[in-house]
């Protein structure tokens, strides 16, 4: 596989520019979710047992949205830092160019198609042990 050129890291660089702006939002969005049911279930208000099991799992969705976002928006500026460092679209296991097809689902993709097929085989080979 060819190398990316000047436009498509650029058209890559953007796309990943306004997906961490997306991701601040979200992350602020999911922590504003989490410090309200904090704060709810702190009050003084007399609940039921369905009340504080609804908090329980509003709760625990945004801080599994939460952890979700921030393992991304980690991802994402991995990636930048690639593109800076000038080593941007090389899969870590095998060195080859990762595919402009691949980077254009998932531009933060640190392995091509057949590297990362490879290692989520292994994964769920271990997992199922």
């Amino acid at each position: 596989m060819d190398p990316l050129d000047s436009t498509q890291l650029a058209t890559l660089r953007d796309r990943l520019t306004r997906r961490e702006s997306e991701l601040r939002a979200q992350i602020d969005a999911a922590r504003g979710t989490v410090e309200a049911v904090a704060d709810a279930a702190t009050g003084h208000e007399v609940g039921d047992r369905k009340d504080e099991a609804a908090a329980r799992q509003l709760s625990g969705v945004a801080v599994a949205e939460l952890d979700r976002d921030l393992a991304e928006i980690v991802a994402v500026q991995a990636a930048k830092r690639r593109m800076a460092d000038g080593v941007y679209g090389v899969c870590i296991d095998c060195d080859d160019a990762i595919g402009w097809q691949r980077l254009q689902v998932q531009p933060e993709a640190v392995r091509c198609a057949a590297c990362q097929r490879r290692h989520e085989q292994g994964r769920v080979r271990t997992t199922r042990r």
